[in-house]
């Protein structure tokens, strides 16, 4: 139900002021839709791959699951992103656990943004990027 929604919705922003739709543009954000790696936000500090592996592996075959951490102190960011082999799987998954407890937080599933919408570059010291990870196909 949810796709449908977001199909319709990208529909009615697809159509030009003279009507014709901007096909290019619509099936891109169609792909974008059906992923199987999804976020999972607010992470417990400690968990790991392997528990956040466990944690999702009743829905598919996962193919990967990483919790991100910090270069420096090798601590969890608090969250990570877990890969399915299908898409199927992958939204059973935030279907079912988004907003569940997991090792006593209560944890963000969304699809995973998938971006490259510009240069991530160093400005007087300052990191500044987009704020999202991705692949060079500006999803």
């Amino acid at each position: 139900m949810a796709f449908c929604n977001k199909f319709g919705s990208l529909v009615r922003q697809s159509v030009s002021q003279n009507g014709q739709v901007q096909m290019a543009s619509m099936l891109n954000s169609i792909r974008c839709m059906s992923s199987n790696k999804l976020f999972v936000g607010g992470l417990s500090y400690g968990t790991d791959d392997r528990s956040l592996k466990d944690a999702f592996s009743g829905f598919g075959e996962v193919i990967s699951a990483r919790v991100i951490t910090d270069r420096d102190s090798g601590r969890s960011r608090g969250f990570g992103f877990v890969d399915f082999s299908n898409d199927e799987s992958a939204s059973a998954a935030l279907s079912a656990m988004d907003g569940q407890e997991l090792q006593g937080r209560s944890i963000r599933v969304s699809y995973a943004q998938d971006s490259s919408r510009g240069p991530r570059s160093f400005n007087n010291n300052n990191f500044r990027g987009n704020g999202r990870f991705g692949d060079e196909n500006g999803c």
